[in-house]
C-alpha cells in the first residue's frame, strides 16, 4: 500500500522514499514507493501531478488499487529515490480544486443546484449544476458571493471520517466509500467527500471568474477559472480592450457601446450592398439575355467570369430561370481553380444532372446538383472546355 503523502500535506514538493516494485513493459518502467507526493492522474476528476523521480520525467500516474504507479521511461537504478513535482502545476489545480468546491457550494446554497459533473481542463474548469436555466443577474451573485468568501480566508481543512459519522455532517453530496472517508471542509460552510488535493484557506483560491454559462443536457454547464487562471484571463481581456478602445479613439469603459454602433452600421452597409448587387446582377443577367444565342428555339447565355463573385453567378442564374426557353452557361476562374454552374429555366424539360454525369465520364471535373442546377469544381485552364462540352451536350439532347 502506498502511503499517500499528497493527502496529508499537498504543500510538499519533494519527499524521499523507496521503490518497492518496478516492472518494464511496453518501452516504460512502471514503478510503486513505499510513499509518494504524486496525486494519481483523474483521480476523482483531478489531473495528475508532473515531475521527476531522481530527475526523470514521470509520464503518467495512476492507481493501481491502494498503490499509486508511477509510469516513467527512463530505467532508474537506485531503491532510494526523490519525488519532485511540479509545485506551480500543482498549486494551480489546487486553486481550480478548491475553487470549484467553493462555487459548487453556493449553488447549493442560493439555488438548491447540484453539482452533477466536473472537469479542470488546461484552460478553463467547468462543472454542470441541475438548473434548467439561470439569469445573468443570478451568475453575478454567485459569482460575488463566492469572492467574499475567498476574501474572508476561511480556513480549508480535510479529515477522515466514518460512515457513521458522516450523517451527522451536512455534506453537499453522498460519499463513493463505506469507511474511511475523506472530508473536505471551508470552515462550516461545505461539506464535501474528495479525495483531491486543497488549499489551506479560502483566500489561497485567489478569485473566481465565471466566464460562460450555457444549456447542457437539460442543465447549465457553467465554465469558470479560478486563481492564477482568472489573472491569465483578465490579462489577455484587458490587453485586448486596451487595444480595440485606441483603434477606436474610445475610452475602454465605451468599448462595447461604440462596437455595437458600428456593428449597426456594418449591417446596413452590408444591406444596402445585396441590394445594390441583386440590381447589378439583375442588369448583367438583363445584358447577358440580349447576347444570348438562340439555336433551336432555346436562348444559351454563355460566358465566363473573373471579376465576380460565385455567389453572383447564382444570382444570375436564379433571374435567367425566371425566363422561359433559356440556359445559362456559366464559368469563373482564379489562380487556383476553375468553377462552374449550368442551368435552366423552369418550362425546359431537360436533366441537367444526365448531363453532369456524361461530361464527368470524359473530363476531369466534380460536382453535383439537381435536376435543373449542376455546379461544380474543375482544374484551373479548362473553364472554356468544360463549358464548350455542356453546351455541345445539351444541344444534342434536342
Amino acid at each position: 500500500m502506498t502511503e499517500k503523502v499528497y493527502l496529508e500535506n499537498p504543500y510538499l514538493r519533494q519527499l524521499d522514499c523507496r521503490i518497492v516494485d518496478k516492472k518494464y513493459m511496453n518501452n516504460k518502467y512502471y514503478i510503486k514507493t513505499n510513499k509518494t507526493i504524486f496525486y494519481p492522474n483523474l483521480a476523482g476528476g483531478q489531473p495528475g501531478d508532473k515531475g521527476t523521480i531522481n530527475g526523470v520525467k514521470v509520464i503518467d500516474t495512476y492507481e493501481d488499487g491502494s498503490d499509486i504507479v508511477h509510469v516513467v521511461e527512463e530505467n532508474i537504478h537506485s531503491d532510494r529515490v526523490k519525488l519532485s513535482i511540479d509545485w506551480d502545476n500543482r498549486f494551480d489545480y489546487m486553486q481550480q480544486h478548491s475553487g470549484q468546491h467553493l462555487l459548487s457550494a453556493v449553488f447549493y446554497k442560493l439555488f438548491n443546484g447540484e453539482t452533477i459533473g466536473f472537469y479542470i481542463g488546461k484552460e478553463y474548469v467547468y462543472i454542470d449544476i441541475n438548473i434548467a436555466q439561470i439569469t445573468e443577474k443570478d451568475i453575478e451573485k454567485i459569482e460575488q458571493f463566492a469572492n467574499k468568501i475567498i476574501f474572508s480566508n476561511f480556513p480549508i481543512k480535510s479529515y477522515i471520517v466514518e460512515e457513521d459519522q458522516v450523517d451527522k455532517l451536512p455534506v453537499r453530496r453522498d460519499p463513493a466509500a463505506n469507511s474511511n472517508i475523506r472530508i473536505v471542509e471551508i470552515d462550516g460552510f461545505d461539506f464535501t467527500p474528495c479525495c483531491g488535493t486543497h488549499l489551506r484557506s479560502t483566500g489561497e483560491i485567489g478569485l473566481i471568474k465565471i466566464r460562460k454559462v450555457e444549456p447542457y443536457k437539460g442543465n447549465i454547464r457553467v465554465e469558470f477559472v479560478c486563481g492564477g487562471r482568472a489573472l491569465k484571463d483578465y490579462t489577455w481581456k484587458s490587453k485586448y480592450i486596451k487595444k480595440i478602445s485606441n483603434l477606436l479613439s474610445t475610452k475602454d469603459r465605451e468599448v462595447y457601446d461604440r462596437v455595437e454602433k458600428l456593428y449597426a452600421q456594418k449591417e446596413r452597409l452590408e444591406q444596402a450592398n445585396r441590394q445594390l448587387k441583386e440590381e447589378l446582377n439583375k442588369y448583367r443577367s438583363e445584358e447577358l439575355l440580349k447576347e444570348s444565342q438562340l439555336v433551336k428555339g432555346i436562348n444559351f447565355v454563355i460566358n465566363k467570369f473573373s471579376d465576380i463573385e460565385f455567389e453572383d453567378m447564382q444570382n444570375m442564374i436564379s433571374y435567367l430561370n425566371s425566363t422561359d426557353n433559356t440556359i445559362s452557361i456559366f464559368g469563373i476562374e482564379d489562380n487556383k481553380t476553375g468553377r462552374f454552374i449550368i442551368s435552366r429555366s423552369n418550362n425546359l424539360n431537360i436533366n441537367m444532372k444526365n448531363i453532369l454525369k456524361t461530361i464527368m465520364e470524359k473530363m476531369n471535373i466534380k460536382g453535383g446538383g439537381s435536376p435543373q442546377t449542376v455546379q461544380g469544381g474543375c482544374p484551373k485552364g479548362e473553364v472554356d472546355s468544360i463549358l464548350k462540352a455542356f453546351y455541345e451536350e445539351i444541344i444534342n439532347q434536342f
